[in-house]
């Protein structure tokens, strides 16, 4: 109903006009008739399906080349098969907010490749690495998304890339974009002792079933899952979380988790309440799916993820909705998830089911390359394995290895870059694309990460607890900025000399709930606390020293940091 105007009542001298009340402007929500195009990239995926845009890859634009790719297709469609256009060499950070996307973007590609629950089997990661080599000029970073990320991709290439990726059981479908990205999943599901239930079957459905189905290939912003047993993924930054929990009555089945993500605007998933059987895990799922799809926030960008509409309706009602207009029928409650004693997360030799060790080992921020790949698949194989998964803390681990075979693995994991037996600083920081390819960046964050790590191991050499650095080249935390121990946003700092830097914003004791007694919630933001990355190290260790002399027995970092007076954080 437009505005319009109510007179006053005829005799009253008083009174002035009053403006009727304005309707609430439509948030864009499918389900409630606000279907019209509301910016650049609901218009454009109205437009034409993204799914859509791979025929003309092969068709078109892998012969023509990159001159030849619509701007529609180049800067959103191609998301959808894993393709962002990286970033030109030699444009710094303070032109990153100046310049336009077409002045920012160089003729080349980042390529992800989807590896949900992080499982690989050696044909797999040969044809990682084959790839890595021949097309992507030896890159392969290991996300925290248990992705594989190249550079260096030619559209020319994308043709060749899919086939060899596609006969051994990868793909790129739905890597980016509006859309069901990868779904993690625990690196020791189906082999660890303490679990009461492998999470795959449901991954492996759920993957089979719906991605690259054009029912929920278009979402108001882009959708992260993860579904496991153990406590061992960051199931709270999610958008949809499965936990694997024992029911009083049902036996083990899942706890779910809506609504969480990071970014400029962090929050964390909450429980529903209710407890999920295996067989049922993919058809909440895509319940869930269908409720985002349809009632999320259009309008805005910014306010489109999940975690808004759950936000504004709370559990409650968005459990409500779930059961009598997605499922047609009520969830069983269910008890909260036990979590560990401590956080879990697999570096080092441990034993599995049925007499053998699977062995965790850490990359430094998650760099490795092709060649280290194909080498770390000779040593797996050589040692009488034939299985690696990735974590979501940019690590992998090698399964089924034999007792006898285990000590001379981690020999050969070392020989070749990868540590299983890791310092705290190389097991415990991660590091996003950062400024070398992202045209989002503002500084610098891998070989900063590289740096920081080895310059820590030679300072602080027998540094004795855990503790995690995660390092973001801009504000939208790809590395979970906010729930680390020391968080490092991105941004351009004012140097000793008066001259804008690169630097970070320092978040300090944030966590998520992944040990028993851990309380989840964001790093602590002190005013003007802020670091340049040549002084970072220095930083860190001086706030290391300071936590090791004032720490109380058992004391964790986060839990100091709350207590510590501000003078001795900065």
């Amino acid at each position: 109903m437009a505005v319009s105007e109510i007179p006053a009542r005829p005799g009253d001298p008083s009174a002035r006009p009053v403006r009727a009340p304005r309707h609430a402007r439509g948030e864009g929500q499918w389900a409630l008739g606000h279907r019209e195009p509301l910016n650049p990239n609901e218009r454009s995926k109205k437009d034409d399906n993204p799914l859509n845009v791979r025929e003309r890859i092969e068709n078109i634009y892998a012969h023509r080349g990159f001159a030849s790719i619509d701007p529609q297709d180049l800067r959103g469609r191609f998301r959808w098969w894993g393709l962002y256009t990286q970033r030109k060499a030699g444009i710094d950070g303070g032109r990153t907010a100046v310049l336009e996307p077409h002045e920012l973007e160089d003729e080349f590609f980042m390529l992800r490749v989807r590896v949900d629950g992080g499982q690989l089997d050696l044909a797999q990661l040969r044809t990682i690495a084959e790839i890595s080599r021949e097309f992507a000029r030896d890159t392969a970073d290991i996300t925290d998304r248990q992705n594989i990320q190249y550079h260096w991709i030619r559209v020319e290439d994308m043709p060749e890339i899919w086939r060899r990726l596609e006969s051994v059981g990868l793909q790129t479908t739905e890597a980016c974009g509006d859309c069901p990205r990868i779904v993690l999943g625990s690196p020791v599901a189906g082999v660890a002792e303490s679990e009461r239930i492998d999470a795959t079957p449901a991954i492996d459905e759920i993957v089979r079933r719906y991605v690259g189905d054009k029912q929920y290939s278009n979402l108001p912003r882009k959708f992260k899952s993860s579904i496991s047993w153990l406590v061992d993924t960051p199931y709270q930054a999610n958008d949809i979380a499965f936990l694997g929990v024992d029911h009083p009555e049902h036996g083990p089945g899942f706890d779910l988790w809506v609504g969480g993500g990071l970014s400029t605007n962090p929050m964390l998933a909450q429980r529903l309440g209710v407890w999920v059987p295996l067989a049922e895990v993919p058809d909440i799922w895509a319940g869930v799916v269908g409720i985002f799809r349809d009632y999320g926030y259009r309008r805005l960008r910014h306010r489109a993820r999940l975690k808004f509409l759950v936000a504004d309706w709370g559990v409650t009602r968005f459990r409500e909705v779930l059961e009598k207009e997605y499922l047609g029928r009520t969830l069983l409650d269910g008890p909260a998830p036990e979590l560990p004693e401590k956080p879990v997360d697999h570096i080092g030799v441990h034993a599995q089911r049925g007499g053998r060790n699977y062995v965790g080992a850490a990359p430094v921020v998650g760099r490795v390359s092709g060649t280290q790949l194909a080498q770390l698949a000779d040593v797996v194989e050589a040692h009488g394995s034939g299985r690696v998964r990735l974590t979501p803390y940019q690590k992998l681990l090698v399964l089924d290895v034999p007792p006898e075979r285990t000590e001379p693995l981690v020999t050969a994991l070392r020989g070749i870059g990868l540590e299983a037996r890791p310092s705290a600083w190389r097991r415990g920081t991660m590091a996003c694309t950062g400024l070398e390819y992202c045209k989002l960046a503002i500084v610098e964050t891998k070989a900063l990460g590289e740096d920081l790590v080895a310059r820590l191991e030679q300072r602080l050499r027998d540094f004795d607890t855990d503790i995690s650095i995660h390092i973001n080249g801009c504000p939208n935390a790809c590395a979970r900025t906010q729930v680390a121990d020391i968080g490092l946003k991105g941004q351009l700092v004012t140097g000793p000399d008066g001259r804008q830097v690169e630097g970070f914003q320092v978040h300090l004791g944030g966590g998520l709930g992944m040990a028993e007694g851990s309380t989840a919630g964001f790093g602590r933001k002190l005013r003007g606390l802020k670091t340049t990355a040549e002084e970072l190290p220095e930083y860190v260790e001086r706030l290391a020293r300071r936590y090791l002399a004032g720490r109380t027995e058992g004391e964790t970092f986060a839990n100091w940091v709350i207590r510590a007076d501000e003078e001795l954080l900065r």
